[in-house]
């Protein structure tokens, strides 16, 4: 360790703050962010690193810089700038280069109301910005069929109108606009609009339904009954919008609401904003794990960075779980019940689906990093000390012991290798005994791929319970391999996973990849050895028929089934195809007895 920094690790200060890691070229590794500098420091240092990353960042710190500030949350607010502006290697990052829709109402005489991707300091007002285009479309176009506004840019000073510089256009004659440029619309009436429309675009449809409504009874009052029945239409699809995008009770006001869901290289945050029970806003980010951080960590980060994109100032945040940082003026509340909880729910819903949909695209992209990912996770739910890249799977196959088979199928990487499955006939077990059978069929596949210095799996995986598993770890330990090789079973009925030794089963979630790569080894298993148990009981049936056959031994029914291929085949053959294949003699007695002669 470099003395200088050696030096610097005994004089750290206990408060909160910043603190950065440079290499020996002046490389900025890392910024991190303490309540206590000393003890967050001395963590990297003082004890046994669990994380491969971990223990490689930290060989290379050379040097160590420190900034004290008044409170964790500004230590958060200062680490997320610092990582923006440096964009260190080993800090993880809400890398997103898209540039998000926003609806702007124009700082302008009759203002427009539209989409873009560019924020002008001019006054004009941003809602948003929309992670997808589509909502910020639908919204659009729900104001358009509500109100008549302009689209055209032309100046509408009230000079230029008074003039009569311009005339209407199309748009107001297929009654898509009020024609303000002739002045045959208020400016007065033209502002109610926009004041109701800010209310739709903040998720506050009061406003719009009133203006609705007393336009409504106004065209009625006067027998304007066509009128009438136009507003009211537009009334149907302000309600309709509401109706699909209220999602909770109305009576949640401005609220930020975050969920996550992670794996082993990843965690995918969503966030709603929530506006009178309407969702205005809502974003779904992968985030990608450089030191193994925790979700509490990931979460922090996540938090500051989406509220500043979306420059959102509601009090109140919606989370899963309880974070340590606190922000001023902000409550973090974790629901437990009611339509809060709902909503955290929901939004979680949101982040899992996000997760399913970025990983079938890796899966076709990226197949090795998809196959990578899956074998990291694999490894730590299922307790082992490598990663699962040889799996073999058993199952034994019989009826009431007859015609018994057990099949040993073979995954690398994840993927079925079926030029390496093979079938075991047990030699030493006498009637329907599946424990014994697996004792017998482990014992041989495993003292053959010594005895021949073949590469052993990382991972056994057995077809049934405890007492099938059982049976399978007396053979390892015969063979000196118990320890060596991770061994569970499976048993069908709850998807149980059993561990030699331990009487509490695992559950793993029904949607877990591992799971799904375990069943699909046991469910290759089954079928590879119900088709061999199969095959093997249907030439024992053709065989014991044609034992029967007078003068017929074992050579005759190999031949005959070798060159006709079934029985039926053989009953149908003539006289003279069988002297082909059989001679006269013994062509004669198969004939004569498919042929009652």
């Amino acid at each position: 360790m470099n003395p200088s920094l050696e030096l610097q690790l005994k004089t750290l200060p206990s408060e909160p703050g910043v603190y950065r890691y440079y290499d020996k070229n002046e490389n900025l590794l890392y910024v991190g962010k303490a309540k206590n500098l000393k003890k967050r420091v001395l963590s990297y240092f003082n004890k046994t690193l669990s994380g491969y990353r971990t223990r490689i960042m930290v060989g290379k710190i050379n040097r160590l810089e420190t900034t004290i500030v008044n409170s964790e949350y500004d230590a958060l607010l200062l680490e997320n700038n610092l990582i923006k502006e440096h964009q260190p290697f080993y800090n993880i990052m809400l890398k997103d280069d898209k540039t998000y829709p926003w609806i702007c109402i124009k700082n302008e005489n009759f203002p427009r109301i539209f989409l873009t991707r560019t924020k002008i300091k001019d006054g004009s007002e941003y809602y948003g910005p929309y992670a997808k285009v589509r909502p910020a479309k639908i919204l659009l176009d729900t104001i358009k069929h509500i109100y008549k506004l302009r689209t055209c840019n032309l100046n509408l000073a009230p000079s230029k109108i008074d003039e009569g510089k311009y005339k209407v256009c199309l748009e107001y004659h297929i009654k898509n606009c009020e024609g303000p440029c002739e002045g045959l619309e208020s400016k007065q009436d033209y502002d109610e609009k926009i004041d109701a429309i800010r209310g739709i675009v903040k998720g506050d449809f009061r406003l719009a339904r009133e203006y609705l409504v007393n336009q409504m009874t106004k065209y009625a009052s006067n027998l304007q009954f066509e009128n009438a029945q136009q507003i009211k239409e537009r009334l149907h699809i302000l309600e309709d919008y509401q109706s699909k995008h209220t999602v909770v009770n109305p009576n949640i006001d401005d609220v930020d609401v975050f969920a996550m869901t992670s794996d082993e290289t990843a965690a995918y945050v969503n966030y709603f904003k929530i506006r009178n029970g309407n969702i205005i806003q809502s974003f779904t980010t992968e985030i990608k794990k450089m030191l193994e951080e925790t979700d509490e960590e990931i979460m922090e980060e996540a938090l500051i960075e989406i509220r500043q994109k979306f420059d959102s100032d509601s009090k109140e945040v919606l989370l899963p779980f309880h974070l340590s940082v606190e922000i001023p003026n902000v409550k973090l509340i974790v629901p437990k019940v009611g339509d809060k909880k709902r909503i955290v729910e929901l939004s979680e819903k949101n982040a899992k689906e996000y997760r399913i949909e970025k990983l079938k695209q890796v899966q076709i992209v990226d197949p090795e990093r998809h196959s990578n990912r899956i074998m990291a996770e694999m490894q730590k739910l299922l307790r082992m000390p490598v990663e699962p890249r040889h799996i073999e799977g058993f199952d034994n196959s019989n009826i009431q012991g007859t015609n018994p088979v057990s099949a040993c199928v073979v995954f690398k990487n994840g993927k079925a290798s079926k030029a390496d499955y093979r079938i075991f006939h047990p030699k030493t077990v006498v009637g329907p005994d599946d424990f014994k059978t697996m004792e017998e069929v482990i014992y041989r596949r495993y003292k053959r791929m010594l005895d021949e210095g073949e590469t052993l799996p990382q991972l056994i995986l057995i077809d049934g319970g405890k007492g099938q598993l059982s049976s399978a770890v007396k053979s390892l330990k015969l063979l000196g391999l118990y320890g060596k090789i991770t061994i569970v079973g499976i048993a069908k009925r709850l998807e149980e996973i059993f561990f030699p030794e331990d009487p509490i089963p695992l559950y793993l979630d029904k949607k877990s990849e591992t799971l799904k790569i375990l069943q699909q080894v046991r469910d290759e298993a089954h079928r590879f050895g119900v088709r061999h148990h199969r095959t093997r009981r249907k030439n024992s049936t053709i065989k014991s028929e044609l034992e029967e056959i007078p003068g017929v031994g074992g050579k005759t029914i190999e031949l005959l089934l070798s060159k006709l291929k079934s029985v039926k085949r053989i009953k149908e053959a003539s006289l003279e195809t069988l002297e082909e294949i059989l001679g006269k003699s013994k062509a004669k007695f198969v004939y004569a007895y498919f042929h009652n002669e």
